[in-house]
């Protein structure tokens, strides 16, 4: 049924994105439904501007930009395994600044893109770890409502009230404005899977940490 969240598999083709999209409604369980009538309220107007996050010296000698799903299991464990070193030694020492691109194939995604963005820019990378680290404890494919919950109780650890949560997860403008901007940059970089990650302006496919480290160091010594 939801295909996207076989969490063995970390690269999704985008050909099966419109079935994965056709799945569940965008909108969590136990929110209002986005109706015809708020449907027609969402003009341009009300999409707001979505931007990525970014963390580290704006000025570090090395730019990277992750491409990243919230349900891919690849991304889990590129989040675990390589951004946690990477962070580490080299964006909190000011050699690489990182911006986080959300890629939407699938309402999960958008639910938990949602409750990423509702912390703000202070709480977002924070929130990001937490939802990666409980990937396999908070999706369940055949229980939209209990994932809902599931995704609410990670908010409430990092410190989002109720209200707070209902007024960002209700929000159908951003709905519309994270799909499209997420169709946008995969269609202007060409992402095809996550992660992809972009190294000073090029594209690598998913690596290990021992890998992309060669590549840090070669471009620093430079």
């Amino acid at each position: 049924m939801f295909r996207i969240l076989m969490l063995s598999l970390g690269f999704v083709a985008l050909a099966a994105a419109s079935e994965l999209w056709a799945t569940l409604s965008p909108t969590l369980p136990g929110l209002a439904p986005l109706g015809a009538a708020q449907a027609q309220e969402t003009d341009a107007a009300a999409v707001p501007k979505v931007e990525p996050f970014s963390i580290g010296n704006p000025d570090a000698p090395v730019k990277i930009q992750e491409f990243a799903s919230f349900t891919c299991g690849h991304c889990a464990h590129f989040e675990e395994e390589v951004f946690r070193k990477l962070k580490a030694e080299y964006i909190d020492t000011g050699k690489v600044y990182f911006t986080y691109n959300e890629i939407y194939w699938d309402p999960y995604a958008i639910w938990a893109g949602m409750l990423a963005r509702c912390g703000g820019e202070m709480r977002f990378f924070g929130i990001v770890e937490m939802i990666y680290e409980k990937q396999r404890e908070w999706i369940d494919p055949k229980d939209p409502a209990k994932t809902a919950d599931n995704l609410r109780q990670i908010g409430r650890t990092a410190g989002l009230d109720d209200d707070q949560m209902e007024q960002c997860l209700s929000d159908a403008g951003m709905v519309t404005a994270l799909r499209e901007n997420s169709d946008r940059v995969s269609q202007q970089y060409g992402i095809e899977g996550t992660p992809t990650l972009m190294i000073d302006g090029k594209i690598y496919k998913n690596m290990g940490y021992k890998d992309l480290k060669k590549i840090l160091d070669e471009k620093l010594a430079g």
